[in-house]
């Protein structure tokens, strides 16, 4: 059987919440609209930049407006503070070595497309788009695996939504504790598998995939 590894981006690969606050809070400003601190953003992503500006912005506001304001500023300014974590990419280089691999991810196509460019060039990526629901239904789990050649993948993420998504797509889930969620929030939604630092992802997704193999 061949497995993959499948990543979210924001606040698994990338830490992106300081450019995500900063395009937010450029579109609550061109309405007149009280900005937002980075933890609360922090809590609003995850579900795609429209549930994003819909948290963020007051009762009554026009969301349409506000979304296409963000996605303006955020096209052309997502990799101004954005950097990989700290060991990710010598865990990739390891990990690509024996396994294929892609990122999956609730942010706008462009935006994904463009970070994994600079980042991790090679890697098929996609965001979200018209063409394919977003995250936590399966289908992009479904679209990169077949991309990959892969007959299942072990995703890795971040959040409640991973663990959802993963669920949703009947593959393992490996939650990384270095990003937008504590581990209690993940426990909550059923996380089963942690990863608490870069440097130990090799051999924790090692293990899992001799445990899809054994089974």
């Amino acid at each position: 059987m061949r497995i993959g590894i499948l990543w979210d981006l924001d606040g698994t690969l990338l830490d992106t919440l300081q450019d995500l606050a900063d395009g937010t809070n450029h579109a609550l400003r061109q309405f007149g609209y009280p900005e937002r601190t980075v933890e609360e953003v922090r809590r609003f992503v995850g579900n795609g930049a429209q549930r994003l500006i819909e948290q963020a912005v007051p009762a009554g506001a026009d969301v349409a407006e506000v979304l296409e304001a963000f996605y303006a500023y955020y096209n052309a300014h997502c990799r101004v503070k954005t950097k990989p974590y700290d060991g990710i990419l010598d865990a990739l280089a390891e990990l690509e070595r024996r396994f294929p691999m892609a990122v999956v991810s609730n942010k706008p196509d462009t935006a994904v497309k463009r970070l994994c460019a600079q980042y991790f060039s090679g890697l098929y990526a996609r965001g979200e788009s018209a063409d394919c629901p977003r995250k936590p239904a399966p289908d992009m789990v479904y679209k990169a695996m077949d991309a990959v050649g892969v007959e299942t993948c072990i995703y890795v993420g971040d959040s409640e939504v991973d663990v959802a998504t993963a669920r949703n797509a009947g593959v393992p889930c490996l939650s990384v504790l270095w990003g937008f969620r504590d581990r209690r929030t993940l426990l909550n939604a059923g996380a089963d598998h942690f990863c608490a630092a870069c440097e130990e992802l090799p051999g924790i997704i090692s293990k899992m995939a001799g445990e899809i193999i054994g089974k």
